[in-house]
């Protein structure tokens, strides 16, 4: 077995050293979606979220309540945004076979206006149904071309979409 051995951190840079009493701020965000797939950028309702909670240093979790619906980071560029809709496309058809689509076989969570839609729940598996960003001195730490987007991946509907501020 080896042993491995322990060296300081050289790449290691402290940004920020923060003790303050822990408090925590949610809102939500309702979101009327157009089409599916569609790529809505809210950074700016992340930030203003942020803003208003009066957390300086913490965290920033962006969260879908939905299995169709996806919260992702990404680069707010319309070709690529182009490109993303159709690899989710090629990965998960709209009318590929799905057995959450056959309805006569489905005796689970029916609703009355249930629709075929295994497509946008298998989509919505390789993405995520949150993320989470640093705060450090009031600002959200996204890089320059980062944006958080919500994600339709069934059909147009209203949406929401929880802002959790946690720190001090």
């Amino acid at each position: 077995m080896r042993k491995l051995e322990i060296r300081p951190l050289e790449d290691l840079q402290e940004i920020s050293v923060v003790e303050a009493k822990m408090k925590c701020r949610v809102f939500c965000l309702r979101i009327e979606t157009q089409k599916a797939p569609e790529f809505i950028d809210i950074t700016e309702r992340v930030r203003q979220c942020v803003s208003e909670s009066m957390i300086r240093n913490g965290s920033v979790t962006i969260f879908s309540r939905h299995t169709t619906a996806a919260i992702k980071i990404n680069e707010n560029e319309p070709l690529l945004l182009q490109d993303m809709e159709k690899f989710l496309e090629r990965i998960s058809p709209r009318n590929g076979s799905y057995m959450h689509n056959d309805f006569t076989i489905r005796t689970v969570n029916m609703t009355e206006d249930e629709c075929p839609n295994g497509h946008a729940h298998c989509q919505q598996l390789l993405l995520s149904t949150s993320e989470c960003i640093p705060i450090i001195d009031g600002i959200v730490q996204i890089g320059r071309w980062q944006s958080v987007f919500v994600i339709e991946l069934d059909r147009p509907r209203l949406r929401e979409v929880l802002v959790q501020v946690m720190g001090g």
